[in-house]
């Protein structure tokens, strides 16, 4: 086991360069058992995530062949399993993308639940509805989501909530289908344009990604090619809020600056200066944050996946703000270990009032989700004094390299073992 060692209170300058997006690789790579020869993905991020899931396309009969460390070669051609089993999924939250991949393959799947961060209920009752307007029977069997489908036809879809998830799945699930179908009130988050765009390339019939109708219509076959993923949008706004936390001045290079407007735009009315370039952004901040109120929403509102990381910086902003969460149930558990390194915030159901301080003080603090993770290595750069974070494999679920990167701009930051103290008791 290994933890993260944070000497604080360094300002940040230099570069950094952003890796792919994971949610667009989690869901692109088991995308490619729909082709019916090979694809090689290129900008794959070097994450836990990712090795879960090229695991889990080998298992399945697939053939993986890493070129280099962010790009690989997938021929699903001999991928003959349709379960993904529990062990298989552990720990993975994307686990669920096999549902509709497989179905869409060979219109069967047996999948474990999703794993991964547990910030709230993860209901798949929406990715249901989708399976069974298409045409298959989902039923669940020792502890696995089990689909079956005679062939997949074309449907009308109405999401009663906007799921990421749920459009994916569906988007999967039909490219193949016969006939037309229509998910109304689907995600528009970019890494859902992303798979459509991947899916387009293999000869899919996809339009309406981005918006909240998207409209497929089914194709006989889909055949292999080369692609590479987007800029990780939350990779890019965590090494963006640290900036605004700690001072200084850092270009963040390889990112999409459209997918980033709502991160900016809150930065910004924290007092950062935002320069927008084609593939980069410059952020510059100096003295202490000014107060805000975000809310998370759906794209293209403020991301959740960025509450955590933003939170943290108006725990040191001047005044009083308050965050809101309006995508999932659960997402302030990390707020405890916020409050352990000199933070005062409240939280009150979905809200948090976070009343500014001067400063944090390093402590012992753990890694209680990945995006809270990396709130944490946030807090610790802030922060005076040593922090230590514990639990950080939730962190290289999400981060490529981020102790090198870190690093590079002038955080004092190491990965350490953690060493067992527990006494060991001698027979008498």
């Amino acid at each position: 086991m290994e933890k993260f060692v944070i000497n604080g209170g360094k300002q940040i300058k230099g570069e950094v360069k952003i890796s792919g997006a994971k949610n667009a690789a989690v869901a692109i790579l088991p995308a490619v058992l729909l082709a019916d020869s090979p694809c090689v993905i290129e900008n794959l991020p070097d994450i836990s995530d990712v090795a879960l899931i090229l695991n889990v396309m080998h298992t399945l009969g697939a053939r993986v062949r890493l070129i280099n460390k962010s790009t690989v070669e997938i021929d699903p051609r001999h991928a003959n399993s349709f379960i993904v089993t529990k062990e298989m999924a552990e720990g993975m939250r994307a686990s669920s993308y096999f549902l509709g991949a497989l179905l869409g393959r060979m219109n069967r799947a047996r999948v474990a639940p999703p794993g991964g961060c547990n910030f709230g209920v993860r209901p798949i009752d929406q990715h249901i509805k989708g399976f069974e307007a298409l045409g298959a029977k989902i039923t669940f069997e020792n502890g696995l989501v089990d689909g079956k489908a005679s062939e997949l036809r074309g449907a009308s879809v109405y999401l009663d909530v906007v799921s990421v998830g749920a459009t994916i799945n569906i988007m999967l699930a039909a490219v193949k289908a016969k006939g037309l179908t229509v998910i109304e009130n689907a995600a528009r988050e970019p890494h859902i344009v992303d798979l459509a765009n991947f899916l387009n390339s293999m000869g899919a019939n996809i339009m309406g990604a981005g918006t909240s109708v998207i409209k497929i219509r089914g194709v006989d076959s889909l055949q292999g090619t080369s692609y590479s993923i987007i800029p990780d949008q939350i990779e890019a706004g965590t090494y963006m809020a640290a900036v605004v936390g700690a001072t200084g001045d850092l270009l963040v290079n390889n990112v999409t600056p459209k997918h980033l407007e709502s991160i900016i735009a809150k930065l910004r009315e924290m007092g950062a200066e935002i320069t927008e370039y084609d593939e980069a952004v410059r952020v510059v901040m100096k003295g202490r944050p000014r107060k805000c109120n975000v809310k998370t929403m759906p794209h293209p509102g403020f991301p959740t996946d960025m509450q955590p990381q933003i939170a943290t910086v108006l725990a040191i902003a001047e005044g009083t703000s308050i965050v809101t969460e309006g995508v999932w149930d659960n997402r302030f558990r990390y707020v405890d270990q916020l409050t352990v390194m000199g933070a005062d915030v409240q939280v009150d159901g979905k809200m948090a009032v976070i009343t500014g301080v001067e400063k944090l003080s390093g402590s012992p603090v753990k890694a209680v989700d990945l995006r809270a993770g990396a709130a944490m290595i946030i807090a610790g750069i802030i922060a005076d004094g040593v922090t230590e974070v514990e639990d950080i494999d939730h962190i290289d679920r999400g981060y490529e390299n981020i102790v090198e990167k870190f690093s590079a701009i002038g955080v004092d930051i190491k990965r350490v073992p953690i060493i067992d103290t527990t006494p060991v008791l001698k027979q008498a």
